[in-house]
């Protein structure tokens, strides 16, 4: 696939510079839990999503079937992003800019648009909240948090995370609700399962 090789930094570079620089000027310990944060926070929402499935399990097959599509939801949305990310082949922005950041930056060819971590993030919270809402809450607080600290690490453009969690969002919100159709699946295999064995007489 060839790239468009689009440029970023004429959309908001100045915000990203300023967003770095204050990064510098911040203390190492706050820079340090805000990398971790970003570097591993994804794992988040692994435990809300067994949270969401752990509560379906006395909530109906349709809770259920919502609980069980959050990962391929959010698997299904980050595939599809990785074949964006490849065609608009955007440099990270610490290549282009050169400015001092909290992280390396990535290596040549890792492409910045949209942000990864944003969609899975953006994706996870949506899927999660229609599963069940107030965990859902607490995800979507997470992505916009994950989706800031990639852009105080250095390694995204605000653009980048912003659409990358609008992305993630608008493309799991349709997937999640499309999974509720397997909700009578669910429930005719649920009933075959605990259906009595007869015997004959």
């Amino acid at each position: 696939m060839t790239g468009l090789a689009f440029g970023g930094a004429s959309v908001d570079g100045g915000a990203y510079t300023w967003i770095t620089g204050l990064a510098r000027h911040t203390p190492s310990a706050v820079n340090t839990v805000i990398a971790v944060w970003s570097d591993y926070g994804l794992a988040l929402f692994g435990v809300l999503m067994l949270a969401v499935w752990w509560r379906a399990r006395s909530a109906g097959e349709a809770r259920m079937v919502r609980a069980l599509a959050a990962p391929v939801v959010v698997v299904v949305c980050y595939v599809v992003d990785v074949l964006v990310k490849s065609a608009v082949a955007e440099r990270r922005p610490c290549r282009t800019l050169h400015t001092v950041t909290v992280e390396a930056c990535p290596a040549a060819g890792d492409w910045s648009f949209p942000s990864n971590h944003a969609v899975i993030a953006g994706a996870a919270a949506v899927a999660l909240w229609l599963a069940h809402e107030r965990l859902g809450r607490i995800a979507a607080v997470a992505a916009v948090l994950m989706a800031v600290s990639r852009v105080w690490i250095g390694v995204h453009y605000p653009h980048d995370v912003v659409v990358g969690l609008a992305f993630g969002a608008a493309l799991a919100w349709p997937l999640t609700t499309l999974a509720d159709r397997a909700a009578p699946l669910v429930t005719r295999a649920a009933a075959t399962r605990l259906r009595p064995l007869v015997t004959a007489s």
